[in-house]
C-alpha cells in the first residue's frame, strides 16, 4: 500500500520553485534533484533549482558560462530533454515560443558552470517533446519528437564523451512517429510508451528498441510488446519512473472524443512489474494529486517526489510525496486523519451519493434544456430499447392519415388504410429535405427509424428497412443539426454521417455550438441504439474563405491540396488555404 501526501513547509528549507509545466527534473547520483525550465502563463522560462536531498534544501545556485551568442546558460524553453550522466545534466532542444531548438548544453554540477556544446556526425533535428534515456553512464539515446512540421520517428545515440551524434538504422517494423512520449532503458532495452502520433491520435501503445549497447552486437530493431495486466488507457503528456523493480506511470492526458470538448487528464498510479512483466495498478488509499500533464516524479529512495504539471486551465506549483506505508511521512495520515484520510465509509458512501446526484442532475439539465431548444418528442433516457408498433404509434399514425387526407377517418380494413398511410409518410420523408419537414415530425421520424432498423436485423428480406435506414438517418441528423444550430438563419449541412469512412461536420467555433454537437452524437446513440465510432473521430479547428467573383471576397476559402493539423502536420485533402499557426488545430 502507497500514501500520497502533499509536501508539508517542514519537509524543506529554502526558496520551492516556481509553478511551471514542460519542465525537467534530473537525478544528479543520491544527493541532488535539478529542475530547469519550463512554461508557466505561456511564458518560457530558464531557471535552474536545486533540490539538496541530504539537507532537504531547495535553493537556486549562480551558474557560470558562456554560449555561441554570449549567454551564460540555454535559453528559456519547455518540452526539451535533460540527462544525467555522473554529475553532468545534458540539455537539447525543447521549445521557445513558436521555435523549435536544436542546441545542445551540458551543465557541470559540482561547479554550476553551463557549456554550450559543438557536437559533430548525425546532428538530430531540432525538435520538442521527444524523449530520451541514458544507456550506461556514457551514452543517451533520443527517439520522437515535434520538429514543427511532422511527427518523427527517427532514433539518435549520442556519445557523451566524443559528443558525436549516430542516427541508428532500424530494420523490421517501426513504431507510429509521436511525440509527448516517454523512453525509458531497462536493462538492454529502451521502452517506449504512449505520446501523440501522426494526424493526432493519442496512443497507449508499448514498444521496446534492441541493439543499443555494442557489447550485444544485436541489429537494431523495434517490438510492440502487448503486456497483460491492467494497461494504461492511451496517453501523452506521462511520466513513467524507474523504482526498484517497478516502471510507475504516472499522469497524462488523453482526449475526450467527440462527447467531450476538452481533454482527460489522469491521476492513477501503474506500475510496470519488471518480474511478472505486467500492468498493474498500485494501491493507494488515500485522495491523489490533482490530475495532471507535463510534470516531473523523481525517485528518492522508496519516495517518489511530484512536483507541477497542467491540467487543460491551471499550472501547478505544488510538490507531493508517494510514499509507502512503512515511511514515516506517511504516518501523518494517523496524526491528522481529519486532513488527510477519508471519511468513515458511511460518510464516503453519502459523499459519493451526492456528488453522483448532482453530475445527474448537471447532466439532466443540459439534455433538458437541449431537447427544450429542439422540442424533440424522443427520450433520451430510456434503459432499454422499446420498438412500438405503427399501429400503437398514436403520433406517427395521426400524421401519416393527415398526409394521405384521411385525417382521423379509419377505413373498414382500418389495417390496410394503416399500412398505405404509413408507407405514404416513409415515402414523403425519402424525398424530402430537412427544411420542407415541420420540426413536431421528427420524433415519429426516428421512432419509425428505430422500427424499421430493428426488422432489417432481425428478418431476412428487409430490403426497404434497409433503403429507409440509408435516408432517414441523414435527414434525421441533418434536420436536427439545421434547427438546433441555425436559430433561424441557414443552419448546418451534413452530407453523410454514416456508411463512410470519414465524415466533416461544420460548425462556427463557438462553445454553444460544441455543446450542441456533443449532445447531439450522444442523444442520438442512446434513441437510436447505434454505434458512432469516437475512437475514429476528432475535433478540428478549421478556416474556411469562400471567393465570390473577383471582388467580394470573405475571410476564408476552402480548397483541395496540402492540410496542416495540430502540430503541423501535412497531409493532402480538403483544406483551408490559409491556415494559421494552429497548436490548437487537430486534424
Amino acid at each position: 500500500m502507497h500514501y500520497w501526501v502533499r509536501a508539508s513547509p517542514s519537509d524543506f528549507s529554502g526558496t520551492l520553485p516556481q509553478r511551471r509545466s514542460g519542465h525537467t527534473a534530473v537525478n544528479i547520483g543520491k544527493s541532488k534533484i535539478v529542475v530547469f525550465g519550463g512554461l508557466v502563463d505561456k511564458r518560457f522560462i530558464s531557471d535552474l533549482c536545486v533540490y539538496d536531498i541530504e539537507n532537504k534544501l531547495w535553493f537556486q545556485p549562480e551558474c557560470t558560462g558562456n554560449g555561441s551568442v554570449g549567454q551564460v546558460g540555454p535559453s528559456p524553453r519547455a518540452f526539451h530533454i535533460a540527462i544525467a550522466i555522473d554529475c553532468h545534466m545534458f540539455v537539447f532542444g525543447g521549445r521557445s515560443g513558436g521555435k523549435r531548438l536544436g542546441d545542445f548544453w551540458v551543465l557541470d554540477t559540482d561547479i554550476w558552470q553551463w557549456s554550450e556544446l559543438t557536437s559533430f556526425g548525425d546532428l538530430p533535428s531540432p525538435r520538442d517533446f521527444a524523449a530520451a534515456s541514458a544507456i550506461g553512464n556514457r551514452k543517451i539515446v533520443m527517439y520522437g519528437g515535434w520538429d514543427g512540421k511532422k511527427w518523427l520517428s527517427d532514433v539518435f545515440v549520442l556519445d557523451t564523451i566524443s559528443l558525436e551524434w549516430m542516427e541508428l538504422s532500424v530494420s523490421g517494423s517501426l513504431p507510429p512517429p509521436r511525440c509527448g512520449h516517454t523512453a525509458t532503458m531497462v536493462e538492454k532495452r529502451m521502452l517506449v510508451y504512449g505520446g501523440r502520433g501522426g494526424g493526432g491520435p493519442i496512443m497507449g501503445d508499448l514498444w521496446a528498441l534492441k541493439g543499443l549497447l555494442e557489447e550485444e552486437n544485436e541489429t537494431p530493431g523495434w517490438t510492440q510488446l502487448k503486456l497483460p495486466g491492467q494497461a494504461p488507457s492511451p496517453r501523452c503528456g506521462h511520466t513513467i519512473t524507474s523504482g526498484g523493480h517497478y516502471l510507475l506511470l504516472f499522469g497524462g492526458h488523453g482526449t475526450g472524443g467527440w462527447l467531450s470538448r476538452y481533454d482527460i487528464y489522469y491521476n492513477e498510479c501503474i506500475v510496470l512489474d519488471r518480474v511478472s512483466v505486467q500492468w498493474k495498478r498500485l494501491p493507494t488509499s488515500n485522495e491523489p494529486p490533482p490530475a495532471r500533464a507535463y510534470h516531473s516524479m523523481t525517485c528518492i529512495g522508496s519516495r517518489y517526489l511530484l512536483f507541477g504539471g497542467f491540467d487543460g486551465k491551471s499550472t501547478f506549483d505544488d510538490l507531493w510525496w508517494l510514499v509507502p506505508e512503512e515511511d514515516p511521512i506517511a504516518k501523518r495520515l494517523t496524526s491528522s486523519p481529519a486532513k488527510n484520510i477519508p471519511e468513515d465509509k458511511d460518510l464516503a458512501i453519502a459523499k459519493e451519493t451526492q456528488l453522483s446526484h448532482e453530475a445527474s442532475q448537471k447532466e439532466e439539465s443540459a439534455v433538458s434544456e437541449l431537447r427544450k431548444r429542439l422540442d424533440i418528442s424522443v427520450s433520451i433516457s430510456v434503459p432499454e430499447l422499446q420498438i412500438i408498433d405503427e399501429l400503437e404509434d398514436k403520433e406517427f399514425l395521426e400524421l401519416a392519415l393527415s398526409l394521405i387526407g384521411v385525417g382521423e377517418k379509419v377505413s373498414s380494413n382500418g389495417q390496410i388504410s394503416h399500412t398505405q398511410a404509413a408507407q405514404a409518410l416513409r415515402d414523403h420523408w425519402g424525398e424530402s429535405t430537412p427544411k420542407l419537414i415541420p420540426l413536431k415530425e421528427l420524433g415519429p421520424l426516428l421512432r419509425d427509424y428505430q422500427r424499421l432498423i430493428t426488422r432489417h436485423h432481425t428478418s431476412s428480406s428487409g430490403w426497404e428497412s434497409l433503403k429507409f435506414h440509408l435516408y432517414a438517418n441523414v435527414l434525421a441528423v441533418n434536420y436536427v443539426i439545421d434547427y438546433g444550430w441555425g436559430k433561424g438563419g441557414e443552419g448546418v449541412e451534413v452530407s453523410h454521417l454514416l456508411f463512410a469512412d470519414d465524415t466533416l461536420v461544420f460548425c462556427k467555433d463557438s462553445q454553444d455550438q460544441m455543446f450542441h454537437l456533443s449532445w447531439l452524437l450522444m442523444w442520438f446513440e442512446a434513441s437510436l441504439r447505434l454505434k458512432i465510432d469516437l475512437d475514429k473521430s476528432r475535433r478540428a479547428l478549421v478556416f474556411l474563405k469562400f471567393a465570390f467573383g473577383s471582388s467580394v471576397q470573405s475571410r476564408f476559402s476552402l480548397g483541395w491540396g496540402g492540410k496542416r493539423g495540430k502540430y503541423g502536420k501535412e497531409e493532402r485533402g480538403w483544406c483551408s488555404c490559409d491556415m494559421r499557426d494552429g497548436y490548437e488545430v487537430g486534424v
